[in-house]
């Protein structure tokens, strides 16, 4: 019995000192907690390079380790250059007669000096340029768009040359675009329809799953967790459900078979309502869910720093450590949800009616 009163002292001491540290620690870092909450906010955007360390030196200035892509602006002309002239916005870019800067992550024109001048509500004035740059999330596309196309050609080249039996990694894809086929595009679309719109749903599923994954690794990727991105997906869902709808879908919309016709007037706008709701909603729940899962994990591992005591910090990292197993199940679970409402939608599309005027 004394033995358990001992081991409760001892983890209540344990605790109390831990929320001591972080109190102190509370008191001392703000200045930590505000490079944290800026690296996690850095990590959610886009950027015009590829920044994979960074470090102060003894000297003060501060290091970046990474690779540089190519800035294209169109600024009266095509102006392009790389990334590393602007030196993460620390230094002005001079191409040709003209100077640019890197602010916020927005490139503006400047001058020699790269001058940057802001309004009452602190928004910068100076002009900025189209920008077609190749950015951190455009080459990850690009990069994954080209692994995608490899992985799945050489499946489709074992099929041809071994009697449809699959070789090599696409051993490990098979079943899952099969699953995709047979749990998926089948019972949502129907074995009608179903085919025209199987490279698309595939498409769809891998594209997102691998963005997802390169996600998690410390490249400091956020593809999916820009609301751009997935509004392109939603975008491409929502156009394909509807230049492929047949007329019964409209009808439905419009003109509810087997509801009063004094109902029909009042439900139709809300009917109509719905087909924008459908891929909004798409959109907001792949952004919401990979951004959230990167803050958490992200915050959880800045909490390390900011406890400095082996209790906090190991508690912290062996939370981020759950969560990151997690987060390898979000990735895929994103990519199925997203791949199952576009199917659904797509089945709602191209379903077939027998219908009953209602009298």
């Amino acid at each position: 019995m004394v033995n358990i009163f001992k081991q409760i002292n001892l983890l209540f001491f344990l605790c109390f000192a831990s929320f001591t540290f972080a109190k102190e620690a509370e008191g001392s870092s703000n200045n930590l907690k505000e490079e944290i909450r800026a690296y996690i906010q850095h990590h959610l955007e886009d950027t015009h390079d590829f920044n994979l360390l960074s470090y102060t030196a003894e000297d003060g200035h501060k290091v970046h380790i990474g690779m540089p892509l190519p800035v294209i602006l169109w600024d009266e002309g095509f102006q392009i250059f790389s990334s590393s002239k602007l030196h993460h916005g620390e230094s002005v870019a001079q191409v040709g007669d003209r100077f640019y800067k890197l602010d916020h992550g927005t490139i503006y024109r400047t001058d020699a000096e790269g001058t940057i001048t802001y309004d009452e509500e602190h928004h910068a004035t100076n002009v900025a340029p189209l920008d077609f740059s190749i950015t951190k999330n455009v080459f990850t596309l690009m990069l994954t768009a080209l692994l995608m196309f490899f992985l799945f050609r050489g499946l489709a080249r074992s099929y041809a040359t071994n009697g449809m039996i699959a070789k090599g990694v696409g051993r490990f894809f098979e079943p899952i675009v099969l699953y995709i086929r047979d749990e998926i595009a089948i019972p949502n679309i129907g074995e009608k329809h179903y085919k025209q719109y199987m490279s698309y749903l595939l498409t769809l599923f891998f594209f997102i799953w691998f963005l997802n994954i390169l996600g998690l690794t410390p490249l400091g990727i956020n593809v999916t967790g820009n609301i751009a991105i997935t509004f392109a997906l939603a975008l491409i869902t929502f156009i394909i459900t509807n230049v492929t709808a047949k007329k019964d879908y409209w009808l439905h919309i419009f003109w509810m078979p087997g509801v009063p016709k004094i109902m029909r007037l009042a439900l139709a706008p809300i009917e109509l309502l719905g087909v924008f709701i459908k891929p909004f909603s798409l959109m907001i729940r792949l952004y919401a869910n990979i951004s959230a899962g990167h803050i958490v994990l992200m915050s959880l591992i800045g909490l390390m720093f900011i406890f400095k005591n082996w209790f906090g910090s190991s508690l912290s990292f062996g939370l981020a450590f759950a969560i990151s197993i997690i987060e390898v199940l979000v990735a895929l679970l994103q990519a199925y949800i997203f791949t199952v409402l576009s199917a659904l939608y797509f089945g709602f599309a191209v379903e077939e009616h027998e219908h009953e005027e209602a009298h």
